[in-house]
């Protein structure tokens, strides 16, 4: 029967106040969606990492003229030689495999590579370095290629691709951290509505607390229907959000996105299921915090 009461009570809170029920829940659904995109975001920048930097490779660029260069260009013997020190037992044990690609072969790739661009038609053969082009066990053990190969006669340079995966990434890092910084705000907005929406619901119904007072109700008995009416909102708005995360994997990431750009493993709707209940929780408790602080504060005033 008491249960029955509290649950009457917050159905009627929630009828009075219905535009700031709506608020409330447009807020939370907005934050909730920003904070479920940011963890989704970050799975992927995960999920990227892990399979490109197993494929990223050193490149061990040859020098085709004499900048840079004290030896000047790469002959046959000083290629021979690279080669040796990439078979020896001291460098043997940290690569996978390489090979090597002169000067026609990296011409053709470029070629393949920027097929349809002009500036394809400005290059030369001539102009591409030879390479040999190293996976290694364990990419971050690339500095051991560095220090070994970067001096040796005919070598230019020593690059490791992950340089230029690491920017990638932290565009990406912060494209995320901006998100949850938004959602924050969000969250922020939606806890202070939420104890808002509260007061105002306890405000308009003062004469009949005071009389559950009189008549000695206790104070959790009091505070459950304004908890209640905070809770359903914000659970509307996490279930919402819930669901726009999902559409926006289903549809967009793993729709447009994947048929647009195949060499990615992009996030999938399993990875939205599990974000799901997280958001769901989050609008839970985010609800039922701001809810009873804010009653507890009026009731003590």
């Amino acid at each position: 029967m008491r249960f029955g009461l509290i649950l009457s009570e917050a159905a009627s809170g929630l009828r009075r106040n219905l535009s700031m029920v709506v608020s409330v829940v447009l807020v939370t659904f907005i934050s909730l969606t920003f904070v479920g995109a940011a963890i989704l975001l970050q799975m992927q920048i995960g999920q990227m990492k892990d399979y490109w930097y197993d494929r990223a490779q050193v490149a061990v660029y040859l020098c085709i003229d004499s900048d840079g260069c004290q030896a000047g260009p790469a002959n046959d013997q000083m290629i021979a030689a690279v080669k040796t020190q990439l078979q020896s037992p001291e460098l043997a044990p940290y690569i996978k495999k390489f090979y090597f690609e002169n000067q026609e072969q990296g011409f053709a790739h470029f070629k393949q590579q920027f097929k349809g661009n002009q500036i394809s038609d400005f290059v030369t053969p001539q102009m591409i370095q030879p390479a040999f082009w190293v996976n290694l066990k364990d990419p971050s053990n690339s500095a051991v290629l560095t220090e070994t190969l970067s001096s040796a006669p005919g070598v230019q340079s020593v690059v490791d691709q992950r340089s230029y995966l690491d920017q990638i990434f932290s565009i990406l890092n912060a494209a995320s951290f901006t998100a949850i910084g938004i959602a924050a705000l969000m969250l922020v907005a939606a806890a202070l509505l939420i104890a808002t929406t509260i007061r105002l619901s306890a405000f308009s119904r003062r004469r009949e607390l005071g009389i559950m007072r009189l008549v000695g109700a206790s104070n959790r008995f009091i505070q459950t229907p304004f908890i209640l009416e905070g809770v359903f909102a914000a659970l509307i708005g996490s279930v919402l959000a819930a669901g726009a995360v999902y559409a926006l994997v289903t549809f967009f990431v793993r729709g447009y996105l994947s048929d647009q750009i195949r060499s990615i493993n992009f996030v999938g709707t399993d990875n939205a299921l599990l974000v799901a209940p997280i958001l769901i929780l989050v609008g839970i408790v985010l609800a039922a915090v701001s809810a009873n602080f804010a009653i507890s504060r009026y009731l003590k005033v």
